[in-house]
C-alpha cells in the first residue's frame, strides 16, 4: 500500500472539515481560503522549534495541527465579528402566534358543520407576514388558504405550504405553466378569462367567480350558458364555485345580501341538477361568518377577523372571543423641551403656549403610518401612558406630547398600536381617526418594519 494514502485521506478530510467551518458564516469561510497559508505556517513553526518529525513528517500530527489553527483562527473570527441588530432598535411590528392560533380556532368552532376555514393571507397577510401566519395556521389544522395575485401565492409554496392556495384575484392565461408547477388554483375572473386559461392547452386547477351583485369579478349566476360552456373545456378543472358578498359588513342591507345569497345558491342548484359539480363551494368573508347563519358551503374565508380585529365600528351580529395579533411599536430617539412661543416640526404647525415636552418617536409615514394621524388625534402609549402626538407627522418619525409623563428616555418603547400594561391602543382607533379601515391601515404597513413573532403575551 502507498505509504502516501493514509496521509492524503487525512488531507482530504481535513479540507472537508474546514469546508464545514467556513460554512457557518462570511469571515469564517476565510478559514478555508487559508487552508495552504495554514500549512506553510505549520512547516514553518515546525522548524523553528525542531519538531519536523512530529508536526511534518507525522501525519497524524500534521493533520491536528492545521487542524488547531484553522479552527483557532476560525473560532477568533466568529468572536470578533459584528452582532447583527436586535430587529427592535427602530419601529418594528410584533405578531402574536397564539393570538393567530387562538382566532382561527374560534372562527373554526362558529361555522356550521363539516365547513372549514379558507385563511385569506394577501397583502403580506393584513401586514402581518404571509409565510409565517400560513405556516402558524397550518400547524393549526388549517388546510385552505387565499392569496391575492400568483406572487403571493409562489412565496407560499416556496415557503412549504401545502393544501390548497386559491388566487382571488386575476392571473394571466400565459401564467398557466406556473400555477401548474406551483399547484396553485386560479379564479375565473369571467368567461373570457376561463377559456383563455383553457386555451394554453395544459389542465390548470380553477374556482369559477359568480357576480352576484358586487359587479367587480366573476360570471353572472343566470348566464348558464357561460357556465356550461366553462365546464365543457377540458382544461378547466373546476374544483369550486363561490361568490362575494359586498355589504355583509351592513346589517342595515341585509335584504341585498340576501338577494346575493339567494342568487348564488339558486345558480347551485342548477349546476348539481345539470349534473355540474360546483365542488368547494364558498360565499362568506368575514363579516359573512359574523352576520349570517351558518351557510351550507365547503368553505368561509376569513381574512380581517383571523387578525384579531374588525374593519371598522360597525355592529355586528355578535362578536367572538378574538384577539389582536398585531401590535407596532417604536423607539423614543430624543426628547425635546420647548418654551412657551415655541414650535415643533415642518411649517411650524405645533406651537405651544406653555412648556412642553415632545418626545420623538422613531416611525412615521414612510413605514406606512396615514400622515394625517398625527393631526387628527391620534396617541402613543409610553410606559403605560396615553401620549397625544403633536404636529406634521415626518417620513420617518412622529412627535409625541409627553409633559404629563416624567423620566422619558431615548430608548423609551412607544406603542402605536397594542397594549402597553392596561392600556390599549386598537387598529381601529387610528384606522377611524383617517377615515379608513383596518385592512388598508395594517396592509399599507411598510416592509421595513421588521416582523417580530413572539407566542403568548408580548415582553
Amino acid at each position: 500500500m502507498n505509504g502516501r494514502a493514509p496521509c492524503a485521506a487525512l488531507d482530504h478530510l481535513l479540507v472537508a472539515v474546514l469546508v464545514v467551518v467556513s460554512l457557518t458564516s462570511p469571515l469564517a469561510s476565510l478559514t478555508y481560503l487559508l487552508y495552504a497559508g495554514y500549512i506553510v505556517l505549520v512547516r514553518g513553526a515546525s522548524r523553528l522549534l525542531g519538531m519536523e518529525r512530529l508536526l511534518a513528517e507525522n501525519c497524524l500530527g500534521h493533520f491536528f495541527a492545521v487542524l488547531c489553527l484553522g479552527l483557532a483562527l476560525s473560532g477568533l473570527l466568529l468572536i470578533l465579528r459584528p452582532r447583527p441588530l436586535s430587529p427592535t432598535v427602530r419601529a418594528w411590528r410584533e405578531v402574536d402566534l397564539d393570538a393567530l392560533r387562538h382566532n382561527a380556532a374560534v372562527l373554526q368552532a362558529v361555522l356550521s358543520p363539516g365547513q372549514k376555514l379558507m385563511a385569506v393571507v394577501k397583502a403580506d397577510a393584513y401586514g402581518h407576514g404571509a409565510v409565517q401566519t400560513a405556516r402558524c395556521l397550518q400547524r393549526g389544522g388549517v388546510r385552505a388558504f387565499a392569496v391575492a395575485c400568483l406572487s403571493e401565492g409562489i412565496a407560499l409554496r416556496r415557503a412549504g405550504i401545502q393544501g390548497t392556495i386559491l388566487i382571488l384575484g386575476y392571473t394571466p392565461p400565459e401564467a398557466v405553466p406556473l400555477l401548474r408547477r406551483w399547484r396553485l388554483t386560479q379564479a375565473v375572473a369571467d368567461e373570457a378569462h376561463g377559456h383563455a386559461l383553457a386555451a394554453q392547452g395544459r389542465p390548470v386547477r380553477v374556482h369559477l367567480a359568480l357576480d352576484t351583485g358586487m359587479h367587480r369579478l366573476g360570471i353572472p349566476p343566470e348566464d348558464h350558458g357561460a357556465i356550461r360552456r366553462l365546464f365543457s373545456e377540458k382544461h378547466l378543472v373546476i374544483r369550486g364555485v363561490f361568490s362575494h358578498l359586498c355589504v355583509s359588513d351592513d346589517l342595515q342591507q341585509s335584504s341585498y345580501t340576501q338577494l346575493q345569497l339567494d342568487r348564488f345558491y339558486d345558480a347551485l342548484s342548477w349546476m348539481r341538477i345539470s349534473d355540474l359539480d360546483p365542488g368547494d363551494t364558498h360565499i362568506q368573508a368575514s363579516y359573512g361568518i359574523l352576520n349570517l347563519p351558518p351557510q351550507p358551503c365547503r368553505y368561509a374565508r376569513a381574512g380581517i377577523l383571523l387578525y384579531g380585529v374588525r374593519s371598522g365600528g360597525e355592529p355586528t351580529a355578535f362578536w367572538p372571543d378574538l384577539r389582536p395579533a398585531l401590535s407596532l411599536r417604536a423607539r423614543v430617539a430624543t426628547v425635546r423641551r420647548l418654551n412657551a412661543g415655541e414650535s415643533a416640526g415642518y411649517g411650524l404647525a405645533f406651537r405651544v403656549d406653555r412648556p412642553t415636552v415632545l418626545a420623538v418617536i422613531t416611525i412615521g409615514y414612510g413605514d406606512g403610518l396615514p400622515r394625517e394621524l398625527s393631526q387628527r388625534g391620534g396617541a402613543v402609549l409610553i410606559r403605560g401612558r396615553r401620549c397625544p402626538l403633536a404636529g406634521r407627522m415626518c417620513m420617518d418619525q412622529l412627535f409625541a406630547d409627553v409633559t404629563e409623563l416624567p423620566e422619558v428616555h431615548p430608548g423609551d418603547r412607544a406603542t402605536i398600536i397594542g397594549s402597553d400594561g392596561t392600556s390599549v391602543i386598537p387598529a381601529e382607533e387610528p384606522a377611524s381617526l383617517c377615515g379608513t379601515i383596518t385592512n388598508e391601515l395594517l396592509s399599507a404597513l411598510s416592509r421595513r418594519l421588521p416582523l417580530v413573532y413572539v407566542d403568548g403575551r408580548s415582553p
